[in-house]
């Protein structure tokens, strides 16, 4: 059997890559522009020009044979490598363009990188923003987002990322809860109820520090949660609990009253903000781009 071009084998690997990554033809037939069908006899091509099977197909899902996972594993890099080689060849020289999907959460997109995108697009008009709230970094890892800004530790080793700035949290509550639960001392938030974020892994446990660096660690009952800092406050707000949030998110609460700090003469460790992309060798431009102008505009933020 005569083996397929070079060119056609790759296009067939990146169907291939994209229907995993997706974990569906019609997905990723959306996503390539192509119909759900050619998706289909790319991949079919793929596992006959390779002799092997890559994907089990059932009503239900699409599952990697072992030849699959290793083939998907060893190309992926590949692919997006030459994909993002060709890209900065192609505009080398020539205005930055195309479609930038970037993600960010949503009180720090709305307060800071929101206000940024329209001075970006004037620089650079052939941009055309995509901005979605809160994506996973799974949507990263499928290509079908090219940056994320992240607030907090990072976990994952498996992007590249770049260190934007960094903020202060506070513990704040409102002076009705402060009424019923008073907290004069690190010790008392055992006692106390709080709103946790249930985006941490410890959220209720952190180690302060005093004005004279003396640390002491504190660990909080759970009483109430939420993934958005958003309704935190206003469980806070409303007398539910503790909550811990940016300083820079409850600045004009604790100046009307709405909430007060709790313990401020004790300090917790600074966040970071991180700018989170795919670990590829060859970034597209426009994504390069974005990071550059993000880290001169918000380093100080």
């Amino acid at each position: 059997m005569t083996r397929p071009a070079m060119h056609t084998l790759l296009n067939q690997a990146q169907t291939f890559l994209a229907v995993v990554d997706f974990g569906s033809y019609t997905k990723a037939a959306d996503f390539l522009g192509i119909s759900k069908a050619m998706a289909s006899l790319h991949v079919k091509a793929l596992e006959e020009a390779l002799a092997v099977t890559l994907l089990v197909r059932s009503t239900r899902a699409l599952s990697l044979t072992e030849a699959g996972k290793a083939f998907h594993d060893e190309f992926k890099d590949v692919v997006r490598d030459m994909e993002g080689a060709f890209e900065n060849i192609m505009h080398q020289g020539r205005r930055i363009s195309g479609k930038l999907r970037i993600s960010t959460t949503s009180e720090y997109g709305e307060r800071f990188v929101l206000p940024l995108i329209p001075d970006f697009v004037a620089q650079h008009p052939g941009i055309s923003v995509c901005y979605d709230v809160n994506a996973s970094l799974s949507d990263l890892l499928a290509e079908k987002l090219d940056l994320v800004v992240r607030l907090g530790n990072l976990a994952d080793s498996s992007f590249r990322s770049r260190k934007l700035a960094q903020y202060d949290i506070v513990l704040v509550a409102s002076k009705a809860f402060l009424r019923k639960h008073p907290v004069r001392r690190p010790a008392d938030l055992a006692a106390a109820p709080w709103i946790a974020n249930s985006n941490l892994s410890h959220p209720t446990a952190w180690t302060l520090r005093s004005a004279n660096g003396q640390r002491v660690d504190v660990a909080g009952r759970a009483a109430h949660q939420s993934n958005s800092s958003t309704a935190i406050r206003a469980m806070a707000r409303s007398g539910l609990g503790v909550a811990l949030l940016p300083a820079w998110f409850v600045e004009d609460d604790l100046a009307s009253g709405a909430l007060q700090r709790i313990l401020p003469g004790h300090a917790l460790p600074q966040q970071p903000i991180n700018v989170v992309f795919p670990n590829s060798g060859h970034l597209p431009r426009k994504t390069r781009a974005f990071i550059d102008f993000l880290c001169e505009r918000l380093g100080e933020a």
